[in-house]
């Protein structure tokens, strides 16, 4: 097993809470040492916000691990100050098979009990996303029986004329690939790596997909 190191502060969090990045990194190390961690690989994000999802760091410790290793932070507002993005990002490790271990909540779901609360975040994680899928679909019937657009910007998959919504061919058919690779198994980021290797653009022209952009297509499209 290898032990993944991701650690993070603010100006703000620093000061308030006075857990350094050499701090977090040296609890860390201690528990990939009591684990016999073959390597240790540590990733950092200095001065950035919890709040962001696509934070360097963390996207290259997320790229980093593999299977049968360990993700290890100091603790899980390290990880992400946005509950339904650290479910995302529990439930990824999860289907990955890599382990979460936060130290400051004692989560090791190398053990039993780190296994249990393992399954009960994505246990909330499917449960936050059907209860988005039921608002939605509330929110949105009526709009598309009159086929009008139902947001500030035009989803992917579609062009907007006149007000109203028309499916765009090449973007559906990279909705379509979105859903086949799902159906096999193929993680979020998977998906986003083979989107990128085939061109696929994003709204806007980015040639970069995330892993939780993957994810709002998929959903929005399951809720239609």
């Amino acid at each position: 097993m290898r032990a993944i190191i991701y650690t993070r502060v603010s100006t703000q969090g620093q000061a308030e809470e006075g857990v350094s990045l050499d701090a977090q990194e040296a609890k860390a190390r201690a528990w990939a040492a009591a684990h016999d961690a073959a390597e240790v690989l540590v990733y950092r994000d200095e001065g950035m916000s919890g709040s962001k999802t696509d934070r360097p760091g963390l996207v290259a410790a997320l790229t980093a691990a593999t299977r049968g290793d360990a993700l290890v932070v100091f603790s899980l507002s390290r990880l992400s100050r946005s509950t339904k993005h650290l479910l995302a990002v529990a439930e990824e490790l999860r289907e990955r098979g890599i382990e979460l271990v936060s130290l400051s909540e004692s989560i090791d779901t190398t053990s039993a009990m780190g296994e249990f609360v393992f399954t009960l975040l994505a246990a909330l994680a499917q449960l936050e996303r059907e209860q988005a899928r039921e608002r939605t679909r509330a929110a949105l019937a009526y709009k598309r029986t009159r086929r009008e657009k139902t947001g500030g910007d035009v989803p992917f998959g579609y062009t907007a004329r006149m007000g109203k919504l028309y499916s765009k061919s090449n973007e559906q058919e990279a909705i379509e690939l979105m859903r086949r690779k799902r159906a096999k198994g193929a993680s979020l980021r998977e998906i986003a790596a083979t989107l990128e290797r085939q061109g696929v653009r994003r709204k806007g022209g980015a040639a970069l997909w995330h892993p939780e952009a993957v994810r709002r297509v998929l959903e929005r499209e399951a809720s239609a």
